[in-house]
């Protein structure tokens, strides 16, 4: 067992996908899944549940979890007693409202106990608008949703604003839509049974890829609505489908029969301006990177 097997674990664990997780840590699948199942012959135990490509943590599996976050947080603290950094004053973060839900209570957590002199600032928005803002000099660095090649072939100033800056792949969320209780399954937008798909503001690249998806279907109509608990609202109601990551659901009560349609992943990268690396950004950088596969796992509700 090495920290890049526990590397390799937590990412499974976060994403629940051996594919998302390969090409969140820059791996191919085949490599994760041999790395996992050599991980449950050392161990003696099955890690994970596997259904189809869904990945769920065994009782065992949930046990190691803890574990693996002890180590890899102490492997953390161990390079930074060799190589300490001096993070201080303040680091201007921007993050999606998704992103800030389901994926950063576990590195700021840990950011702050490491590093309680930097004040950190979180600023939230759409991903379009965010990159403006870390180009501008108004943000440090910020989490943003980077859509499908073909969706951001629409988007040329976004585009542009990309190349200029330095991205990594942090995070792949699973895009959802999700349907009324008691709606059918669905192919298409055009086996929809509701008139409306509830989403975020017209900026949000969740949004973009969902009405992407639906522009073949002329009796589909965006409704926005200002949160994603609204869209879960909405979606209650009957009168209209809904898109969000499926780990922001993860994150809800939803009392209905969870029935969704995929759209497909879609990536977020960590972005900040070329050659602007101040410590308090890499420091965040580090434990962003040693925490990502620590996706809340509750219930919902």
């Amino acid at each position: 067992m090495d920290l890049a097997t526990l590397e390799i674990f937590l990412a499974v664990a976060g994403d629940r996908s051996v594919t998302k997780a390969a090409k969140a840590i820059g791996r191919v699948p085949s490599n994760v899944t041999t790395r996992i199942q050599q991980l449950e012959q050392d161990l003696g135990v099955a890690l994970f549940s596997r259904d189809g490509k869904k990945m769920t943590l065994t009782g065992e599996g949930e046990t190691f979890l803890a574990y693996a976050n002890r180590l890899t947080a102490l492997a953390l603290e161990a390079r930074q007693a060799v190589r300490p950094l001096t993070p201080s004053g303040n680091l201007c973060l921007g993050t999606m409202e998704s992103t800030a839900a389901s994926r950063l209570p576990a590195p700021l957590t840990q950011f702050n106990r490491m590093w309680p002199d930097v004040s950190v600032r979180l600023t939230m928005g759409v991903s379009p608008e965010l990159t403006r803002s870390v180009l501008a000099g108004e943000l440090d660095c910020a989490l943003i949703a980077r859509p499908p090649q073909a969706v951001l072939a629409e988007q040329q100033s976004f585009s542009d604003d990309l190349q200029k800056l330095q991205s990594e792949l942090i995070f792949v969320e699973e895009l959802i839509v999700l349907l009324p209780p008691g709606h059918p399954d669905i192919k298409s937008a055009s086996d929809l049974r509701v008139g409306s798909l509830a989403a975020l503001e017209p900026g949000c690249t969740y949004r973009r890829v969902a009405e992407f998806w639906a522009r073949k279907s002329s009796a589909v109509k965006t409704m926005e609505v200002g949160s994603y608990h609204a869209i879960l609202a909405s979606v209650a109601t009957g009168q209209a489908a809904g898109v969000m990551p499926k780990s922001v659901l993860e994150l809800m009560h939803w009392l209905g029969n969870a029935r969704m349609h995929d759209l497909g992943p879609v990536e977020t990268f960590l972005v900040s301006r070329r050659g602007d690396r101040a410590s308090a950004l890499d420091a965040f950088h580090d434990v962003l990177v040693a925490t990502r596969g620590k996706a809340p796992h509750l219930p919902p509700g």
